[in-house]
């Protein structure tokens, strides 16, 4: 069928590598193709399921008697078609015996097929089967003649696309069997996986808040160390103080009785000199009196 080219990449050496890596890992890959093959298939099925409306349309009706015999006509040039095939392929292979035994049975369908024509060509008149009565193949949604000959049936059965719509439908069939084990498992795979990042991204940000409080830390300890250096040059000083305070008061005690003496009889003198000058102060002030 004409699908376009494909979008992925077709190279030898990576299949190689994923076959390696598969045993290791679940890549979880054949749920992909079921789902790729699940949208193919349902359209081949809507396919079928138009070009047999657009059939019924435009063929003439027939009776069910009559559709009867022309669908037991189609099955058997479809099982003529399909042994032919067979035959061929098994001819090619080299398997004679088998593909001439193949070709016994050919012919017991060829006239039971001719038997069946001759009953439906009896039961219509000869107008309505000269006109084409078409069937769509149920596996490639091809159109398929009534009149076609064996030749015509075996290239449409043993053609690419037909043998392409088994293959898809037969491994659709496998991978539905198993689809829902595969999809519980990789639920769980997602959800281990999802768990594991969520406990690294915690794990970083731990790391990340460890970091900040150590780099706090060393920022605050070169004031820590300025402060503390000011606390103890307080000491200090205040050591020094107290330790002149009392050296004075040692030496104020350790004085002699001799300088205390000393020191009063200096005072006294001064006491009497001011006293002097009080008096002679006073005298003259009455001196200055007396003669005004």
């Amino acid at each position: 069928m004409d699908l376009g080219d494909c979008v992925k990449m077709h190279n030898l050496a990576l299949k190689a590598d994923y076959e390696i890596a598969s045993p290791g890992k679940d890549y979880f890959y054949d749920l992909d193709a079921l789902e790729q093959l699940s949208i193919f298939v349902a359209e081949a099925d809507r396919k079928t399921e138009q070009a047999r409306k657009r059939l019924a349309e435009t063929q003439e009706e027939l009776s069910t008697e009559v559709s009867g015999k022309a669908d037991k006509v189609h099955e058997l040039g479809e099982k003529i078609g399909e042994a032919l095939a067979r035959a061929e392929q098994l001819g090619a292979e080299g398997l004679v015996d088998e593909s001439m035994k193949l070709m016994e049975e050919i012919d017991a369908l060829r006239k039971q097929k001719s038997e069946a024509e001759s009953d439906y060509r009896s039961s219509i008149p000869a107008a309505t089967y000269q006109q084409q009565k078409l069937r769509v193949c149920d596996v490639c949604c091809a159109y398929l003649g009534i009149h076609d000959n064996d030749r015509r049936l075996a290239d449409h059965f043993g053609g690419k696309l037909h043998l392409g719509f088994i293959k898809i439908r037969e491994t659709l069939k496998e991978f539905q069997e198993i689809a829902e084990e595969r999809r519980r498992k990789r639920r769980d795979h997602m959800r281990l996986a999802r768990l594991d990042e969520e406990e690294k991204t915690r794990r970083r940000e731990r790391e990340l808040r460890d970091k900040e409080r150590s780099e706090r830390k060393r920022s605050n300890s070169p004031s820590r160390d300025k402060s503390a250096g000011r606390d103890d040059r307080d000491r200090r000083r205040g050591s020094d103080h107290d330790r002149k305070k009392r050296s004075r008061r040692s030496k104020s005690r350790s004085r002699s009785p001799r300088d205390r003496d000393h020191k009063r009889s200096h005072k006294d003198k001064k006491r009497s000199r001011s006293k002097e000058r009080r008096d002679r102060s006073r005298s003259k002030e009455r001196r200055s009196k007396h003669s005004d």
